[in-house]
């Protein structure tokens, strides 16, 4: 039986020359290329014959290849038009991966996905992560779970316990789910090997979010706000970033059983929904 440890490995520089490309700083392009580890990912996503998997961000090919050796259907969403011939060529003796060209942000799931339940894996810059999953989470199909190579430093940030010192974007994904690191990847098992090592998350979703579905832009909107002065206490965080007086401030982190002289860093999520409730 043809399993995906048996997949040779792409040439990816061979196949970045042939196709005249150059890697995409902007876009996280340093292409996954050790077996063992793209091996890890399925496993990690936990991918059975019956599955459907979103995969954003393909490159290459490389592991969408490992993917639809496990999967029924592999959708790859690539941003990066020009390489999509190469794309193509390297996933042309798979039958059950469809390309599109395309930006998730811009793309609604249902358009893409005929599943009710399907699978996410993705290597994406992280700055779009907060972006990308309250769009993949409040559109539907919704996504059972979600797996994401992002670099390490980062993956430590986003998987914070409550009450660590949380930044905005551990903030965003845990208001969704609950992220644990799965696995590190070493930078030389890319190419090119970027400047950190690199980590994958697996974000357990929970059924509703922690922050109840009709309050969450406003969660977002004082989250953003509070974080967008760390130094400064919530009082004075909250004043500057909702354009309104210290006293309003003041008032309503009173009103929610929290002391307004803390740092948005030390909210937990139970104390954000408090805060969000408490909103005139």
């Amino acid at each position: 039986m043809i399993t995906s440890s048996t997949i040779p490995p792409l040439n990816t520089a061979a196949l970045l020359q042939e196709y005249g490309l150059r890697p995409k700083k902007n876009l996280g392009q340093n292409f996954l290329q050790d077996s063992a580890i793209l091996d890890k990912i399925v496993k990690i996503a936990e991918v059975k014959e019956n599955d459907v998997v979103l995969e954003i961000g393909p490159g290459l090919g490389s592991l969408t290849r490992h993917l639809a050796m496990s999967a029924k259907k592999v959708v790859a969403i690539e941003i990066d038009k020009n390489i999509i011939p190469a794309l193509r060529a390297s996933l042309s003796g798979y039958a059950n991966a469809k390309i599109i060209e395309g930006d998730m942000l811009k793309v609604s799931p249902a358009e893409i996905i005929d599943a009710p339940e399907y699978l996410v894996v993705a290597n994406i810059p992280y700055y779009i992560t907060s972006a990308l999953l309250r769009h993949l989470l409040e559109n539907q199909p919704r996504p059972n779970r979600i797996i994401l190579t992002i670099q390490k430093e980062v993956a430590k940030r986003i998987c914070t316990p409550e009450g660590k010192k949380m930044s905005l974007l551990a903030l965003s994904i845990q208001v969704y789910g609950k992220p644990e690191i799965a696995a590190n990847i070493p930078a030389e098992a890319f190419y090119p090997p970027p400047k950190v090592d690199s980590a994958v998350i697996r974000i357990n979703l929970y059924p509703q979010p922690r922050i109840p579905a009709p309050f969450l832009d406003d969660f977002f909107r004082l989250a953003k706000a509070g974080f967008s002065q760390k130094r400064k206490t919530l009082r004075n965080a909250l004043a500057g970033g909702l354009r309104i007086s210290t006293t309003e401030s003041e008032n309503l982190l009173r009103t929610a059983g929290i002391d307004p002289r803390r740092r948005a860093e030390t909210l937990n999520l139970d104390e954000w929904g408090k805060l969000v409730k408490a909103k005139p």
